[in-house]
């Protein structure tokens, strides 16, 4: 699928062009200059959600293509969550490249369908390596070969497309499994283990609390013994001074 997008160029700093309406971006790499750019939010997001990080886009400059380029960031507003800035980055057609890549889950693992449980997901996207012409938006992981919870499937294990290295995360880390689900024993295991720790908590804060009140006694009565022994030397000193 080919993705184009069009912009224009910005010369006014980020702050102006979101009060005019407008998304601030920058674009950079493959040797050229950086670019101040604006865009269309409701253009962008559009194509952002079909697009992704992994799809290359035909980018357009007041009106001329430029060439291809991927998202590389997009920064949301903490609040509204609505995108304040992007960047993209230029790509060279005849460098290799890399990109995150989503991997898509694809089917029902056979084991769950018959015996129940869970699919355990340890990796959801992988950083590959290849030339621009052979980048996917999603690589496909069937689950299929998982007839039982002793299978599993690593990233060694994935089908790539042809002219894709996968260079993150390690060819022996796990991608999906399938787990049985937990047993009536298991579960009241768990909550008992829950309340057990509930209740040593709850005897560690009193026990500290308890602590806490002797040492304020103790000090209370360090204090009050202290203006007590202060008088009698009082009265020692005045019997000492009738001496004299």
């Amino acid at each position: 699928m080919n993705f184009t997008l069009a912009t224009v160029t910005r010369s006014e700093r980020g702050v102006k062009t979101r009060t005019l309406g407008k998304v601030p971006a920058v674009v950079y790499g493959a040797g050229g200059k950086s670019d101040s750019l604006a865009l269309e939010p409701a253009e962008f997001l559009k194509l952002y959600k079909q697009a992704g990080g992994s799809s290359l886009i035909d980018l357009s400059v007041d009106g001329a293509t430029v060439g291809k380029v991927l998202v590389q960031a997009v920064q949301h507003d903490p609040v509204s969550d609505r995108i304040i800035h992007v960047d993209f980055r230029r790509i060279d057609m005849n460098k290799a490249m890399t990109a995150p890549v989503t991997l898509r889950f694809v089917g029902e693992a056979p084991v769950i369908k018959s015996s129940g449980g869970t699919l355990v997901t340890t990796v959801a996207t992988v950083e590959v390596k290849c030339l621009p012409k052979d980048l996917v938006s999603h690589i496909d992981v069937d689950l299929s070969p998982l007839v039982s919870y002793d299978v599993v499937i690593k990233v060694r294990d994935l089908k790539l497309p042809s002219g894709i290295e996968v260079v993150s995360p390690k060819a022996d880390d796990l991608v999906t499994k399938a787990a049985p689900a937990l047993t009536e024993e298991e579960i009241k295991a768990m909550e008992a283990a829950g309340t057990t720790a509930a209740d040593l908590a709850k005897i560690e804060v009193a026990g500290e609390k308890e602590k806490a009140e002797a040492a304020a006694a103790a000090e209370a009565a360090d204090g009050k013994a202290a203006p007590a022994a202060k008088t009698e030397d009082k009265k020692e000193e005045k019997k000492d001074e009738k001496k004299k």
